[in-house]
């Protein structure tokens, strides 16, 4: 906890083709297969970020055969 309040980086927002998310260093080059959601901030606010947008943790291609199978 410590750790976090004495954190003052930026930090952003990605997510990769199988619409997973994570957070990353903002000053940072993303690493292949990662793009930027658009979102950048304090760690925490990043976090908060993705708890409200990534309520389905199944990744993209399951999902979509999933929904293929259930047609």
């Amino acid at each position: 906890m410590a750790d976090e309040q004495t954190d003052h980086r930026t930090y952003r927002v990605v997510l990769n083709d199988e619409e997973q998310y994570s957070i990353w260093d903002a000053d940072r080059e993303l690493p292949a297969g990662w793009r930027a959601e658009g979102t950048e901030g304090p760690r925490q606010d990043c976090l908060q970020r993705i708890e409200e947008i990534w309520t389905d943790l199944r990744p993209a291609s399951l999902r979509r055969r999933m929904e293929q199978a259930g047609a």
